[in-house]
């Protein structure tokens, strides 16, 4: 049985170059599991030795790999890498055979965050796939389900943690708060301003508008020149006082002075003067949320737009002014959506105002599902979920606040011109995490409820350093939901988390918050152990 293979990789040349040894060793491993269950892999497209890595780059470059691709013939697209799901969408869309997305299990080679924005993404698509995960490609469940595979074409996702939303489940006084707050929501409706769509291939990520305007949310589409040129007009004393600001509140920054491998002063006050811009332009089209896309495009103009993304999530941040002085979103967040993931913006929006009209505290934040592990000690039995993500959590999330809040500098391979992250451990608690998606032309939503836990330092570092240690970092239990149920299952690269005072109020909150977004027309399923 020949399958053949293909491997979308990232459009910065940088990571793809870097990454490279990680995805030959993942296909090679790959490789001799396919031949144990009796296929053989078949390559679709050569490493290049120009571009000294082998994967495909570029919408185009996908499209003229599939040409060469018998249409019927069985695929696996393996990933090791941090992918743009643009790349090989259109080939995917047209190819008739059994398809079977697969990654690795590695902190360090961000393989099945690609696979879960290509799950996403396909899922939106309306493409039928399967999707396998293995550390080495050794273990008995990924090889007793790629021979199931190899015979009949599909995974069989284990799917019984799920629940679907059933509204006499929910307690009268609850549903009635999460009805009539969403009849509200829809009533005044908001706008979503969203600085150019479609980050980093996320074709997941993109809310049609036929599927946005039902909950009352419309889109603001603006562009990031618009922020690059607002940059511009903000005073560098501006900037300067939104930094000491931050200082004052005692967060630390990693400043050098090499702008090429260092965080520098004059890159955080870039960032600031970024932070004054995006607050004036979402005041201006009186949005109530925002996201900044950054890669591609601001990428090559200015520093990281993370340090920014973390402070409006914050109710609690330095306060802007327009020019003639009047305070802009006084003493709330303005709620962004990392890397324009409308699905997150969604749930941003909706979870911050919801929280807010309990008297609650509304931070939240998108993550990455980055990795994980199994760890045990005296406080902590159980999976353990590294979520990351680039530098968006808000200081409220965080141990300390933001006494403890660091800026580090981006990693240059994908951050050539530096800027700083919003970096701290989250605290230990109990959360609502949830995930907002299109499946079969309509909105839908998983949430379950979990918990932050503490590590020990020593464990805390090692999982930081195998991943990204420059970025935020929460390490998280999901009740009820196993590694593989939740691989399974998530159509996203991205996992949205609000906290809760305890589990009790957790499951509370899940049920409020579930009926909120099936009112607003959002099909909801819980998933694990939430209290139903």
């Amino acid at each position: 049985m020949n399958i053949y293979l293909v491997a979308s990789g990232d459009l910065r040349l940088s990571a793809n170059q870097v990454c490279w040894d990680a995805q030959a060793q993942m296909e090679q491993l790959l490789s001799e599991a396919v031949a144990e269950a009796g296929g053989k892999i078949i390559r679709a497209h050569a490493y290049d030795e120009k571009k000294q890595h082998g994967f495909i780059d570029s919408q185009k470059m996908g499209m003229q790999v599939f040409k060469n691709i018998d249409p019927t013939a069985p695929l696996i697209v393996a990933e090791s890498v941090w992918q743009y799901s643009h790349h090989v969408l259109a080939g995917l869309i047209t190819h008739q055979g059994p398809i079977l997305t697969v990654a690795n299990w590695s902190g360090e080679w961000p393989g099945l965050v690609g696979m879960l924005n290509l799950n996403g993404s396909l899922t939106k698509a309306g493409v039928q796939y399967s999707t396998l995960w293995s550390v080495d490609f050794s273990d008995d469940f990924f090889k007793n389900n790629l021979k199931n595979w190899m015979q009949t074409a599909t995974v069989q996702p284990d799917f019984s943690h799920v629940k679907a939303f059933d509204k006499t489940l929910i307690p009268s006084d609850e549903l009635a708060k999460g009805t009539a707050f969403a009849k509200a929501f829809r009533k005044e409706k908001a706008i979503m301003g969203v600085f150019d769509e479609g980050c980093m291939g996320m074709f997941n990520a993109i809310v049609p508008d036929h599927l946005l305007h039902p909950t009352g949310i419309y889109k603001e589409r603006l562009s990031q020149s618009s922020l690059y040129a607002k940059m511009l007009t903000v005073k560098d004393e501006e900037a300067e006082a939104v930094l000491a600001w931050l200082l004052d509140k005692g967060m630390k920054f990693d400043w050098g002075t090499d702008e090429v491998t260092q965080l520098t002063k004059n890159q955080t006050l870039l960032q600031c003067k970024m932070y004054i811009a995006a607050v004036r332009i979402a005041a201006e089209f009186g949005c109530d949320t925002i996201g900044i896309q950054y890669q591609q495009g601001l990428k090559d103009l200015v520093p990281a737009s993370d340090l920014v993304e973390g402070l409006l999530n914050n109710q609690n941040r330095p306060p802007v002014f327009d020019e003639e002085g009047n305070e802009l979103f006084a003493g709330e967040a303005l709620p962004h959506f990392n890397e324009v993931d409308e699905c997150a913006g969604i749930d941003a929006l909706v979870t911050y105002n919801l929280w807010r009209s309990m008297g609650l505290k509304g931070e939240n934040t998108l993550h990455d599902l980055r990795y994980g592990e199994y760890y045990k000690n005296e406080t902590v039995d159980g999976f353990v979920w590294v979520f990351l993500i680039s530098g968006a959590a808000p200081p409220e999330h965080f141990v300390g606040g933001y006494e403890g809040t660091s800026s580090e500098r981006q990693p240059e391979m994908y951050f050539r011109l530096g800027g700083g992250s919003v970096k701290g451990v989250s605290k230990p608690g109990s959360i609502v995490w949830s995930r907002v998606y299109v499946m079969d032309d309509a909105l839908h939503c998983d949430l379950g409820i979990g918990e932050c836990v503490d590590l020990p330092k020593e464990e805390l570092d090692r999982r930081w350093n195998m991943t990204t240690p420059q970025w935020p970092i929460m390490n998280a239990v999901l009740k009820g939901v196993s590694r593989d149920q939740m691989m399974g299952r998530h159509k996203a690269n991205h996992i949205q988390v609000v906290y809760a005072e305890n589990e009790s109020e957790a499951n509370k909150l899940c049920r409020i918050k579930a009926a909120t977004l099936q009112e607003l027309g959002i099909q909801v399923h819980f998933c694990g152990d939430v209290a139903v």
